[in-house]
């Protein structure tokens, strides 16, 4: 039987199965890693840095949030992005997982305008 775990002490090679699931279902940049190993980040299908680590990504895990932001310094800095960390059992984080936030880079009015109940939904959500 096939497993996937990870922990705190997880190496980019471990948590790549799941950074992966995530660029692949939103098509957009990835970063992640555990809480005490550098991680992973891809871009257009590839896996660009197995080394990597970034500010918001560690800001979330400290203070065990997610957080949209858009960072100053980093590989992404001037981008928005959107960094969640992953919580054991206990809630305590032992890694995060980033993406590019594109909701916050589109004119969704200009996008969706033909589906004006679209827009109000986003609207609804930033709203919370």
């Amino acid at each position: 039987m096939s497993e996937l775990r990870i922990s705190e002490n997880s190496s980019s090679e471990e948590i790549l199965p799941f950074a992966k699931m995530v660029h692949e279902l939103f098509s957009l940049p990835v970063t992640m890693r555990s809480k005490n190993k550098k991680g992973v980040r891809l871009e257009k299908g590839n896996v660009v840095d197995k080394d990597y680590t970034g500010p918001v990504l560690e800001e979330a895990m400290q203070e065990n949030r997610v957080i949209h932001t858009i960072p100053n310094s980093g590989t992404y800095k001037g981008i928005p992005v959107v960094v969640t960390p992953v919580l054991d059992k206990e809630g305590k984080p032992i890694a995060a997982v980033g993406i590019v936030d594109v909701v916050c880079t589109i004119d969704l009015a200009s996008v969706f305008g033909n589906y004006p109940q679209i827009v109000r939904q986003v609207e609804e959500s930033k709203k919370r």
